[in-house]
């Protein structure tokens, strides 16, 4: 059976103290849930407080009002239960991929052998295509392969939520699509509860289930959330010839523009409740691989 309110974040606020000493709401109001197994995709414009969201979930963020459900508890702090990717994996450099790795599941499985650790890092490493390099120190390997060890330590500490903040920012375009895939081809395999921070449509298209759209900050919030029709797994190649994806694209693009509109005073950005969006386009069948 599906839980189709795994994750919960209800009325959640962030605010900071201005020059003036006054309370400002960067995040306030988000209200999203989350079905287990799904991937979900945040975007918006820079300064929205995306990552903000994304680092409360996580933990490393105080939470001003409001609060975050996890699997039918609410969070207090961090915990290996949800993992972070950020855009820069931020290894040691006196470690290996491997001693980085390892790092982390020292800490999640004190109790473990030494023979149970060995395993657990070398089935990460291997998953996300590092087999042969694991024993490379950060200085030697690529920026990619560095975000492959950075995504192989996270999945190591078996997650029950994935946290992605724009992991692929930094790489060029064919690592990212490759990059896409290895985490895609882990998710479909292992059903992690996924969020995605992104300021890329087609990524976000491509990678989720449903997209949720925030509206510019202060007082920044869930403005619509586009589900995604396609089925998994998903071939990008057959994705992009359809009309679906690019229907989907120009929503996301519309509504930012509309939220830089209504930045610039050029208009009043009028978005739809929370979890729902007018007329959803059909679901895109047959395009799942074989």
């Amino acid at each position: 059976m599906i839980d189709d309110r795994y994750i919960e974040i209800y009325n959640l606020v962030k605010a900071y103290p201005n020059p003036f000493g006054e309370s400002v709401a960067v995040v306030d109001g988000f209200n999203l849930t989350v079905k287990k197994g799904e991937i979900i995709g945040v975007i918006g414009h820079s300064g929205c407080g995306k990552s903000t969201v994304l680092t409360m979930l996580a933990g490393l963020n105080d939470i001003t009002d409001g609060g975050i459900i996890v699997a039918g508890r609410e969070i207090s702090g961090p915990g290996p239960d949800r993992a972070v990717v950020f855009q820069s994996p931020c290894l040691l450099p006196w470690m290996s991929a491997y001693g980085n790795v390892m790092l982390g599941v020292k800490q999640c499985y004190p109790h473990a052998s030494r023979a149970q650790r060995r395993i657990i890092v070398e089935y990460a490493l291997n998953v996300v295509g590092l087999a042969d390099s694991m024993h490379k120190y950060p200085r030697e390997l690529s920026g990619g392969m560095q975000q492959r060890v950075g995504i192989a330590r996270a999945i190591a500490l078996k997650p029950k939520v994935l946290l992605l903040d724009e992991p692929f920012g930094r790489l060029d375009s064919l690592t990212r699509m490759e990059l896409q895939d290895v985490i895609l081809g882990i998710l479909d395999r292992e059903k992690i509860t996924t969020l995605l921070i992104t300021h890329d449509p087609d990524e976000a298209i491509y990678m989720c289930d449903r997209i949720c759209m925030m509206t510019n900050g202060p007082h920044a919030r869930v403005g619509q959330v586009l589900p995604i029709g396609f089925e998994r797994p998903r071939d990008r190649d057959a994705l992009m010839e359809t009309d679906q994806f690019y229907q989907y694209r120009q929503r996301l693009l519309q509504f930012l523009d509309d939220c830089e509109a209504e930045k610039e005073g050029r208009g009043a950005l009028r978005f739809d409740p929370p979890e729902t969006v007018a007329n959803p386009l059909p679901p895109a069948a047959g395009l799942s691989e074989a």
